[in-house]
């Protein structure tokens, strides 16, 4: 298993897709399957479009939009909207290795969905060949 940390600012769209590929092209695993996992509750994984910077904005107001602040939540700590959008996200992904390449579309990328600002975080990779 490969650790990546990262330092996040508050709410944001990370792309680490470059990061993860290149742990599978050190793997020199031709055919498999990558896991990516995220150990924390306030932070998720998600694939989607990396060409337009606007299409991480908008999919973070949709959010903000979706998880109502003002809602009467019992736990106390103010980051009850983070552990809300961090089920919508989930906290897994599995991504097929192609020819030791992640098998992704034209526009996808994998971005660490940050909710609960300035953290580290660490996604956990691994990679199990066919």
């Amino acid at each position: 298993m490969e650790t990546l940390s990262f330092k996040t600012n508050t709410e944001e769209l990370l792309d680490i897709t470059a990061k993860i590929s290149d742990i599978v092209k050190k793997s020199n695993i031709e055919n498999g399957i990558c896991y990516v996992y995220v150990p924390h509750t306030t932070c998720g994984l998600a694939i989607n479009e990396n060409a337009d910077p606007s299409v991480k904005s908008d999919i973070l107001g949709e959010l903000r939009e979706m998880v109502n602040e003002n809602y009467p939540y019992r736990h106390a700590e103010g980051n009850s909207t983070a552990h809300i959008k961090s089920i919508l996200t989930g906290n897994s992904l599995n991504i097929f290795i192609e020819n030791n390449n992640l098998k992704l579309g034209t526009w996808q990328g994998i971005f660490l969905c940050e909710f609960d600002g300035h953290r580290n975080r660490e996604v956990w990779i691994k990679l199990t060949a066919d």
